[in-house]
């Protein structure tokens, strides 16, 4: 069973809805001054653990990057034993996660991806005045510290539609964990093994990811954070420059996502949206693909939600060692319906993986699910929705007698920074408190 006291409560559970959040960057500029930062967080932080008090809904999690990890003065031995990928950095493997040209890292938010975020806190909340009553907390640790600087902050928000800002709801798959307790979203989907999310237990391959000394890296997981701009105006004309009319532009973006914009997938509702299905999380993720469609005339091989988790289709690879933890959190404030212009506003999602596999899981799928087609027959053609798209982008849908193909996709998404980070568990915060020079 999984020590669910011993996990931070933002690596298994779902953000609430709605919801606001914060994230903030710190640099921890004295070791002695980031160890007493692990000991004071480690009483803010929320565990995993069913909580039962008012605040069930609300929590604080804190990660830290390679370079933080150097900050507190991680012995050598320990800081080698974590995967390949952290160590190097999400700035270093820019190219093969598809982050060139405007969203190569020479052009990202400052001080995201330059080696000077060692600690990423993030709270999350129902509402406001819950939130503030437990950033307060954190604040006020690194407030009072001399050594510990905090050097960015992203606010976050629920849209007031619910939605990302494209337009489709949001935060709808999550995969079920055995031994967390937490149901998944899809019924027809078997509990994922424990280590393919959390370190210290067996993982769909029977393999299982330690750290030395095992206490640095057991109940604790792997996290990325990415700040992704959205190009809300130009995916409007896209769509209406593609389209015949509303209802045309409509089912274009169905095909696009994979569901409406409503959350109904178009895996049970192919022809129509149908907004009671996209709103019933009991239902908008109770499909599979192979069975009826496994040609893609209802959702197509190439849209987002296949791409990103192709279930029970006919792929190469096997599928469920690179499922992963997704959340989305959005900011800035939405473009009015029906502007075709960009306001210049800066809008977009924190888009957050969580996994023990940074390589075979959030690297994999960004390099060969999102930005390539081979895997399923879809060729060059990358995701429609956030690949790495050049103007030369197509895509393809699925249909008798003929199938339609869009070309000259332009990039709707573009990465303004990001950082690989740990995320420890509650006692590993405490080992890293007690470390000595």
């Amino acid at each position: 069973m999984l020590e669910i006291d011993d996990i931070q409560s933002g690596a298994l559970r779902p953000r609430p809805a709605p919801y606001v959040a914060t994230y903030i960057a710190l640099r921890i500029d004295q070791a002695k001054a980031g160890r007493e930062l692990m000991q004071r967080v480690a009483n803010v932080v929320t565990s995993a653990a069913n909580p039962t008090s008012p605040l069930a809904d609300t929590w604080v999690s804190v990660a830290l990057t390679h370079q933080g990890f150097k900050a507190l003065g991680v012995p050598q031995e320990a800081l080698d034993s974590f995967s390949w990928e952290f160590r190097q950095g999400m700035a270093a493997r820019a190219k093969d996660l598809g982050d060139t040209g405007d969203s190569a890292p020479e052009g990202w938010e400052k001080p995201l991806g330059t080696g000077d975020v060692h600690v990423i806190i993030v709270a999350v909340s129902p509402d406001e005045a819950r939130l503030e009553s437990v950033l307060e907390g954190a604040r006020k640790t690194y407030r009072e510290m001399s050594g510990i600087e905090a050097i960015w902050r992203q606010n976050c928000h629920a849209l007031p539609t619910e939605t990302e800002p494209f337009g489709y709801r949001d935060g709808i798959s999550h995969p079920a964990i055995e031994g967390s307790g937490i149901p998944g979203s899809n019924p027809k989907e078997e509990p994922l093994k424990a280590g393919e999310f959390i370190l210290g237990y067996p993982d769909e391959m029977g393999g299982i990811q330690k750290t030395v000394p095992e206490i640095l890296g057991r109940n604790g997981t792997y996290v990325v954070f990415r700040k992704l701009h959205q190009h809300v105006a130009e995916f409007r004309r896209f769509l209406k420059s593609h389209s015949d009319g509303p209802e045309a532009e409509e089912l274009m973006a169905a095909k696009m996502m994979g569901r409406w914009r409503s959350g109904a997938p178009l895996a049970l509702c192919p022809l129509h949206d149908d907004p009671a299905l996209g709103a019933d999380p009991h239902r908008n993720n109770d499909f599979l693909f192979q069975a009826d469609d496994p040609m893609g005339f209802k959702t197509p091989g190439g849209s987002h939600i296949r791409r990103t988790n192709p279930r029970d289709a006919q792929i190469a690879g096997m599928a469920r060692i690179h499922r992963m933890i997704r959340r989305g959190t959005a900011y800035g404030p939405p473009l009015p319906e029906g502007v075709m212009e960009d306001d210049g506003a800066d809008r977009g999602l924190m888009f957050a993986f969580v996994g023990a596999h940074l390589g075979r899981q959030f690297e994999f799928v960004q390099s060969e699910w999102i930005n390539d087609g081979i895997f399923f027959g879809g060729g060059e053609d990358k995701d429609p929705i956030t690949g790495s798209n050049d103007e030369a982008g197509s895509f393809t849908v699925p249909r008798r007698p003929v199938r339609k193909r869009l070309h000259g996709i332009p990039q709707f998404v573009v990465t303004r920074g990001g950082e690989y980070c740990f995320m420890p568990g509650m006692r590993a915060l405490q080992w890293l408190s007690d470390l000595r020079s």
